[in-house]
């Protein structure tokens, strides 16, 4: 549930700490008023208590002063006339303050938020920043809760309203995202994820919920996702979501890979690539998530989510590499490497929403180690088929905050998958580490219309977060993708 509420009044409970945001100038750090200002005495006693300390303002910087209930400070970096403000720059501050206000019953977040983008900004930042996960935490042990209130200081409650709830509604979606990566893979695989959105989502006349399980998905011809599961004693899922908006022109297709956990299959994992493998169901959270998110700000535009879910695991009955898989369409895969996985169920997915006929169709995926190589460990990488909606997709993922970086499928690498057995190869047959992410969304290209649009974001750097906490991610599932999937599709609608 979200944590965050507005409020127009400045007056704070005795139990409240005061988050204020300071710039970063040739003098030292500046007060920022709030969208309504702080008494000038406050001001004043903040703004000389806070030369006691080395304090600089610089983005994200934090000290605590000791009045009254408290204070946090925050640094937003350098602000000025010709320098303004970053919304991402208070996103990154708002949660880095609700983070470290971990524990606290209440805050009061009087940060600049003049403008209704900057109470969505902060909105978002301190629900993504407070953030914890400790559902198998026992009480005893739940040491770790998040901020339990954050009030947000507006001036006018009624012109932020419907901004602050749909980023409420963003953040709580993203949120559920990382719940669903975070779950440990005991708890987690096809048939709970299935049963997730199945209770979830009630059906109603614009929404229809279809979840296909082992007969119906050998009897439809998803023999790609079956391979990929066939090893597991937890069978494949195969979930569609779709969404009819009244009015609406145009059709966004969702789809995301589901693997709950993957072990490399016969062609094992090395133990220290494994233990973060409950991640590369990411995608298929991430198409659920941004679907609801979608479907609850009721957007002009019909969406659909594909979400192709497996337990890649070694066994006597898991798939061997040489083995061959038909596809939904019917193209036929040579499977030279099962730690290839990911591209196999999605080339069955994005078949399966081609027969939708959308107006694009995006797949979001943990799907290349390659990819951080490429890009570090922070940025997802955007392919298409098509430059104009590769874009598209750029330009909602700058505008978010969300690092994701465009690059290109070269036409040679379509030949490293030439099979002599079937019709294409899932990996190539000499070994070769180079592009390997170009390599992945050159097999996807494969299963894709030419004259449907389609982009592919390979999330498999930023979906889960081993280190230190940055900015409104903490350890574990980041939830990356959600921001920007909804924005493009607040774009398409107004089109």
């Amino acid at each position: 549930m979200p944590i965050t509420r507005l409020t127009d009044s400045k007056n704070i409970s005795a139990n409240e700490v005061l988050v204020v945001g300071f710039a970063q100038t040739d003098n030292g750090p500046e007060l920022l008023d709030s969208a309504i200002a702080l008494e000038p005495t406050s001001k004043s006693e903040i703004s000389e208590a806070i030369k006691l300390t080395n304090f600089s303002g610089k983005k994200s910087e934090l000290t605590f002063l000791t009045i009254k209930s408290g204070v946090l400070c925050v640094g937003l970096g350098k602000v000025s006339k010709t320098q303004p403000l970053e919304m991402e720059t208070l996103r990154r501050a708002s949660a880095v303050a609700a983070r470290a206000l971990a524990g606290k019953p209440s805050a009061l977040f009087a940060l600049p938020t003049s403008t209704t983008v900057a109470t969505h900004a902060v909105t978002v930042g301190v629900e993504l920043g407070a953030y914890t996960f400790t559902q198998f935490k026992t009480k005893t042990e739940k040491t770790s809760e998040g901020l339990k209130q954050a009030n947000i200081l507006v001036k006018d409650l009624f012109v932020n309203k419907s901004v602050f709830q749909e980023a409420q509604i963003i953040a709580e979606s993203v949120k559920n995202v990382r719940n669903l990566v975070n779950t440990p893979p005991s708890h987690m695989y096809p048939e709970t994820f299935a049963d997730y959105v199945k209770k979830s989502f009630k059906r109603n006349a614009k929404l229809t919920v279809e979840i296909l399980e082992e007969k119906a998905l050998k009897k439809q011809g998803y023999g790609a996702l079956i391979g990929v599961g066939q090893g597991s004693v937890n069978p494949p899922r195969f979930v569609r979501l779709a969404y009819k908006s009244r009015g609406a022109d145009f059709h966004l297709a969702l789809v995301g890979k589901g693997i709950t956990f993957d072990t490399g299959g016969i062609s094992l994992k090395p133990p220290s690539s494994m233990h973060t493998m409950k991640c590369d169901m990411a995608g298929a959270a991430t198409v659920i998530e941004a679907f609801r998110a979608i479907m609850q700000l009721d957007l002009k535009i019909n969406v659909s989510a594909y979400a192709a879910l497996a337990e890649n695991m070694p066994s006597a009955t898991a798939q061997r590499p040489s083995d061959v898989v038909t596809t939904f369409g019917g193209k036929t895969v040579e499977v030279l490497n099962t730690d290839a996985e990911g591209r196999l169920v999605l080339a069955d997915a994005l078949g399966r929403a081609q027969k939708d006929k959308p107006d694009l169709i995006i797949d979001i995926a943990t799907l290349t180690g390659a990819a951080t190589v490429a890009l570090g460990s922070r940025t997802a990488g955007i392919m298409a088929n098509k430059e104009e909606a590769r874009d598209q997709v750029f330009a909602s993922a700058k505008e978010t905050g969300e690092a994701m970086w465009p690059m290109q499928i070269p036409e040679e690498t379509r030949t490293i998958l030439d099979s002599k057995t079937a019709d294409i190869a899932n990996v190539g047959f000499t070994p070769n580490p180079a592009g390997g992410m170009m390599v992945g969304a050159a097999f996807l290209q494969e299963f894709v219309d030419e004259n449907i649009a389609w982009v592919h974001i390979d999330i498999a750097p930023p979906a889960f977060n081993e280190g230190a906490p940055y900015g409104y991610n903490g350890f574990g599932g980041t939830g990356v993708g959600v921001r920007t999937l909804v924005h493009l599709a607040q774009k398409l609608a107004k089109n």
